[in-house]
C-alpha cells in the first residue's frame, strides 16, 4: 500500500453550491479545478459545459452538492451572442478556420422571419467540436484527429430566438432561451444557410441556467459558497417531522404523491435530506443526501 504524500492537504469536506461567471479563455474543468483549490476538496463538479471562448453562468456542486447536479443539468438555458453572416468556420464559431465566404445582403425583416423556422421543437445535428459521444468517443476528439463522421440529429426545444441588427449590417445580436442540449452555434449556422449563405457565432454568453442567473454569479477568482439546498431553487419543497425524516434518510417510499415531478424534502430543522419524485402514485426517493 503506497504512502500518502506529506504535502497532500486533507479534504475539508465542505458542501454547497457555487455559481460562477466563467471568463473566456478557460475550460469549465479549469473553473472546477479553481473551486477545488479554493475550497480544499476534490469533490466538485459542474452542471453543463461552456466552451472555452464562451462566458457566463456555470453552476457548480461541491461535496454532497455534486449529487444534485443532475437536477440542474437538464434545466432550460438562456444565451446572448452575435451571429456573423457571410462567413462559415470549421467550428461554427469565431475560434475556427474560415471554410467558406458568402456575399450576403440582409433584410432585417427577413432575418427575423427566418428565425421562426428554428423556434419550437426542432432537430439539430451536433457540431463536430461538441462533447457528444458516438461509439464511445467524443466528437471533439475525432475532430482533433481530422475526422468528420455522420451525426444523428437530436431533438431540442427553442423557446425564444430573437435577433436584432447592430451597426455592422452582417452582424446581428441574438438572444436565445432553449432546452438543455441546444447548440447556439448550430442555430447561427443553420440560420445563415436558411438565408441563402452562411454564418458563425461569436461572443457567446450564457445568462441563465434554470433559476441561476448572472446576477447570482461570482467571479471565478472570488468564489462564494452557498448552501447545498440552493441547487434545488425552484423545486417544490416539503418539510417533514423527525419520524418521516428517519424514513427519508433510508430512502423509504412516502405516499401517496400529490402531483408530478420532483420534490425537495427537508427535515424539521430545515436541513435538506433528499429529493423525491412522483412514481406509480407514490413519492419515491430519487436522491438521498443524508450520510454523505
Amino acid at each position: 500500500m503506497g504512502r500518502r504524500s506529506k504535502n497532500k492537504r486533507p479534504d475539508t469536506g465542505v458542501s454547497g453550491c457555487v455559481v460562477v461567471d466563467k471568463p473566456t479563455g478557460c475550460t469549465s474543468h479549469d473553473v472546477v479545478d479553481q473551486v477545488r483549490q479554493a475550497l480544499g476538496t476534490r469533490k466538485v463538479g459542474h452542471a453543463g459545459t461552456l466552451d472555452p471562448d464562451a462566458t457566463g453562468v456555470l453552476v457548480i456542486g461541491v461535496g454532497s452538492g455534486t449529487k444534485l447536479l443532475q437536477f440542474v443539468t437538464g434545466a432550460d438555458k438562456s444565451y446572448v451572442g452575435e451571429i456573423v453572416f457571410g462567413v462559415e468556420t470549421s467550428t461554427l464559431d469565431a475560434a475556427g478556420d474560415i471554410v467558406a465566404s458568402h456575399d450576403m445582403t440582409l433584410d432585417p425583416d427577413a432575418v427575423v422571419a427566418a428565425t421562426q423556422r428554428f423556434v419550437g421543437a426542432i432537430e439539430q445535428i451536433p457540431p463536430m467540436v461538441s462533447a457528444v459521444r458516438i461509439d464511445g468517443k467524443r466528437l471533439h476528439e475525432l475532430a482533433r484527429e481530422g475526422k468528420e463522421i455522420e451525426r444523428p440529429p437530436r431533438p431540442v426545444t427553442v423557446h425564444r430566438f430573437d435577433v436584432t441588427p447592430t451597426d455592422d449590417p452582417l452582424v446581428y445580436r441574438a438572444e436565445v432561451d432553449c432546452s438543455s442540449g441546444t447548440y447556439i452555434r448550430t442555430l447561427a449556422a443553420d440560420l445563415g444557410r436558411a438565408l441563402g449563405g452562411g454564418a458563425h457565432l461569436r461572443n457567446l454568453r450564457r445568462t441563465a441556467v434554470g433559476p441561476f442567473t448572472l446576477a447570482r454569479a461570482c467571479p471565478a477568482d472570488d468564489i462564494e459558497l452557498t448552501p447545498v439546498a440552493d441547487l434545488l431553487d425552484g423545486m417544490p419543497r416539503l418539510e417533514v417531522d423527525a419520524e418521516v425524516a428517519r424514513k427519508v434518510s433510508h430512502g423509504q417510499t412516502l405516499g401517496p404523491a400529490g402531483g408530478d415531478g420532483f420534490l425537495a424534502v427537508a427535515g424539521p430543522g430545515g436541513e435538506l435530506l433528499a429529493v423525491y419524485e412522483a412514481r406509480d402514485g407514490n413519492l419515491c426517493a430519487a436522491k438521498v443526501l443524508t450520510g454523505s
